[in-house]
């Protein structure tokens, strides 16, 4: 009863209390003043809640900011780790708030919002300045955007000029506020904000301008970049020095008027000239090439090209890439192909590239976006503006302008007798080299190649030239040109007949050889590259003379479906089983026949042609490394006492190792005393092979040293007949003999590994008979040689000293007969005859 009676007694009270409290809210609503302040009040709220669901609702979430990666370029190194190349869209470089000069950070405050520590996200008084100066002026609207504003414009709205998005922007702006600190804001906006020159962010654009790190730059040059924000082209170093030199004195002076410099500092800030600079003169400056570009290739298929197609999107998501890319072969794999294309082309006059322009228009950029590469460094690319009398004028991609006599382009034009100078044009794009006080006209080679160098023991590509310019054409004739290797295919034919109980001292009939292809087609007989023969002779001589007869013969012996298998094998091809294709007439590429030369070098283990050896992302992760094997205690922080760690092989063993030793010993002969002994004087051990395919269409060499093997093809890019004198010999051999002076000379010498159970046997080199009695010298043409056999395979018959000594002499005799029946032939050679007669289908 107590306690209902005391519950009621404060429900009574309560009852009371509210009854007053309405009784007075009723005689305040009844004063006229009371309804004012309640319009005055609501009418504010009632706009705020309209604002907010007609503008707040489907804004993005600011809390997006927490994980927001701005866009990175990916960054590509070469094999000793530097520079050499970036993809990018936008060039940015990210740092943390604390990497940011305090006095930098203080320049941006005061040139765009100097209460940013003070306020939540949006500058009242300065709204309020904006919307008078809007009332009054009926052009462009102005802001009084805040940086946290900007930042809400920059990353998560569009660049729309209204005052929806400036409403917009508010709104975000005080979420971003209530997600993120102060000093997360400042980084987002100093990484992000575009500043000119294609530089985003300040550390890009201080490279930009000053080509300085922004821990680097002068208090007036931190001034400067805190102008570029709203509008950099507005104060373009080049057009508005002036109006830069005067904004950037009054950010100076806005800095001093908060306190965050003193007068003294200000004046002599504003006393420096603006020193901006060209553009950066020690950063990164691009290889590009054929190698690069493969690289690009190969890492979009991989990750895409922007975010849209992965986190890891080369233009967007910061990659770092290390590549096998050598810079010093890359330059001697460039020069060497582009002066052997260009010896070979410099005989047969001006080729013109039939490419023009509209001199109406603007002829500079016109000329800078044309499709052409003139190759050297010394060489330019030119518009013909105008020709009077004997002189032509030239105009450059940079606007200046020079002279071209005719005498400097006295060459005739190719196909005619006319120089070329009569045929050049205005609007005509040509190649010139400067001589003196004017210009030479020059030729862009038409005929073209490709080259690849690799790493025998990786498989790492060290270079890669597809052709005599990239910016000519994209086209990689070093991975994409399919061709016939020719003669470079011989030592495939002759590692089957080695696996199939042949020996390099094995005897082979250097003889007329016909086969019957059936009643369709009938007999197809074929002949040596010189249209003799020799009777017959040691597999090791039939390679080293390159004789087609010998390598149909040994193939028919072997059986071509085993050296179709084994060029399967090696990656070189899958071909039918033709005897033609003994003799190269299958497709392939440079490439392919490089990594085919390069696993025979390796004694026959696996390899595969890499650009790039690994991938981190933008935290340092790797996301791909080409290497994949394990290596315990490769990381250790220090010896611990036992043998250096070392990755397990897993390699697959894809031919027998002494069959490749084997190869690799009779290819040598190849340098010694064969097609390609022009390579001998390099004072290294060497091996390779030449090769001339049908028309002659193609030149080849492919061979190199124990640690990196070079391919080089020459040909037309529509096959057409090089000349009857194009030779592998003549014209790819110096290639890479002109490669590997400048590639190799600061490489060791390293001798070929035999493996384990190659036998080295003392034999005659003519007739492959095992020697007694006599040894062998540093003379490539001495009689008796080492020669390397398998277990128990070595030569049963013998030959002594006297015999070898007047075998000698005959055999000398022989050849010098057969050379002066060769010089007296018609110069027929054997690629015209596989030419007309076609190949064995």
């Amino acid at each position: 009863m107590t306690a209902q009676t005391s519950t009621s007694a404060r429900f009574t009270l309560y009852r009371e209390n509210a009854g007053r409290l309405g009784a007075a809210l009723r005689r305040i609503w009844a004063k006229r003043w009371a309804k004012w302040v309640a319009i005055l009040v609501g009418l504010p709220l009632l706009a705020l809640l309209l604002l907010l669901a007609i503008f707040a609702r489907g804004l993005p979430s600011a809390s997006t900011l927490l994980t927001y990666q701005p866009p990175l370029p990916t960054n590509v190194r070469d094999i000793n780790g530097a520079p050499v190349q970036s993809f990018a869209r936008e060039r940015r470089v990210q740092l943390s708030f604390d990497e940011f000069p305090r006095q930098l950070i203080q320049a941006y405050l005061a040139a765009e919002d100097r209460t940013f520590f003070s306020h939540g996200g949006i500058d009242y008084p300065g709204v309020v300045r904006a919307i008078f100066t809007n009332l009054r002026n009926d052009g462009r609207p102005v802001g009084a955007s805040t940086i946290t504003q900007q930042v809400a414009k920059n990353l998560l709205l569009t660049n729309e000029l209204s005052y929806t998005r400036k409403i917009k922007e508010a709104f975000l702006a005080k979420r971003i506020e209530s997600v993120l600190t102060k000093q997360q804001i400042l980084e987002l906006y100093l990484n992000q904000i575009f500043l000119g020159r294609n530089a985003y962010g300040v550390q890009s654009a201080a490279r930009a301008y000053f080509d300085k790190d922004v821990d680097q730059l002068a208090l007036h040059e931190m001034a400067f970049l805190a102008i570029l924000p709203k509008a950099p082209s507005n104060y373009s170093p080049e057009r508005h020095a002036d109006r830069a030199l005067a904004r950037r004195n009054w950010v100076l002076s806005e800095m001093a008027r908060n306190g965050f410099i003193t007068q003294a500092q200000r004046a002599e800030a504003a006393a420096q000239p603006l020193g901006t600079v060209r553009g950066p003169s020690n950063s990164v400056r691009n290889v590009d090439g054929y190698f690069m570009e493969e690289v690009r290739r190969q890492l979009i298929a991989k990750y895409g090209e922007d975010a849209k197609d992965s986190a890891n999107g080369i233009y967007q998501g910061g990659l770092w890439v290390r590549t096998s890319y050598n810079p010093v072969m890359q330059q001697a794999a460039e020069a060497s192909l582009r002066d052997g294309l260009t010896r070979y082309d410099r005989g047969k006059g001006w080729h013109d590239p039939g490419l023009s322009i509209d001199m109406k228009g603007d002829w500079r950029s016109q000329l800078a976006s044309a499709n052409y590469g003139v190759g050297y460094d010394d060489w330019r690319s030119a518009a013909v503006i105008s020709k009077s009398g004997g002189v032509a004028t030239i105009g450059f991609t940079d606007g200046t302008t020079a002279t071209l006599p005719s005498y400097a382009a006295s060459m005739p034009k190719r196909g005619s007798s006319t120089p070329a100078f009569n045929f050049l044009r205005p609007g005509m794009i040509i190649a010139v080299k400067r001589e003196g006080d004017h210009y030479a006209l020059r030729s862009v080679p038409e005929i073209s190649g490709g080259m690849v160098v690799e790493e025998v023991a990786t498989g790492r590509i060290l270079a890669m030239q597809g052709g005599f310019d990239a910016r000519g054409s994209s086209f990689n004739r070093a991975i994409q040109a399919q061709r016939q290797p020719g003669s470079t295919f011989k030592p495939i034919v002759y590692s089957a007949a080695l696996d199939n109980g042949m020996t390099p001292a094995s005897i082979i009939v250097d003889g007329p050889f016909c086969v019957w292809q059936g009643a369709g087609l009938g007999q197809k007989c074929f002949r040596n590259f010189s249209g003799g023969n020799a009777g017959p002779q040691t597999m090791r001589w039939g390679l080293e003379q390159s004789r087609n007869l010998m390598t149909v013969r040994a193939a028919n012996q072997t059986g071509m479906d085993k050296v179709t298998k084994l060029a399967k094998t090696l990656g070189v091809g899958d071909y039918p089983n033709y005897l033609s294709i003994a003799l190269g007439a299958g497709d392939t590429t440079v490439m392919k026949m490089t990594n085919a030369f390069a696993i025979i070098a390796n004694n026959g283990k696996a390899l595969k042609p890499t650009l790039v050896d690994y991938v981190q992302d933008r935290s340092g992760k790797v996301i791909y490394r080409a290497d994949t094997r394990p290596c315990e205690g490769c990381n250790a922080p220090d010896w611990d006492g036992k043998p250096m760690p070392r990755p397990p092989l897993r390699t697959k063993q894809l031919m027998d190792p002494m069959t490749a030793y084997q190869m690799v010993h009779m290819l040598e002969g190849v340098v010694q005393r064969g097609t390609a002994q022009r390579l001998r004087d390099l004072g290294r051990p060497l091996f390779g092979k030449t090769g001339t395919t049908s028309g002659p269409t193609n030149v080849w060499f492919v061979g190199g040293s124990a640690d990196v093997v070079a391919g080089i093809y020459m040909g037309y890019d529509q096959p057409r007949s090089m000349g009857g004198y194009a030779q592998g010999g003549t014209l790819a051999a110096p290639i890479f003999k002109q490669f590997a002076l400048a590639a190799m000379k600061d490489m060791p010498v390293v001798q070929f590994r035999a493996p384990a159970g190659i036998r080295m046997v003392r034999i005659d080199r003519r007739s492959g008979r095992k020697v007694f009695g006599a040894w062998p010298t540093d003379d490539p043409k001495a009689a008796v040689i080492w020669e390397a056999f398998k277990p128990e395979s070595e030569p049963r018959r013998s030959i002594r000293r006297e015999q070898i000594a007047d075998r000698s002499a005959l055999m000398e005799a022989a050849e010098r007969a057969q050379r002066a029946a060769s010089i007296r032939a018609d110069q027929r050679r054997d690629s015209d005859f596989l030419q007309r007669e076609g190949g064995i289908y």
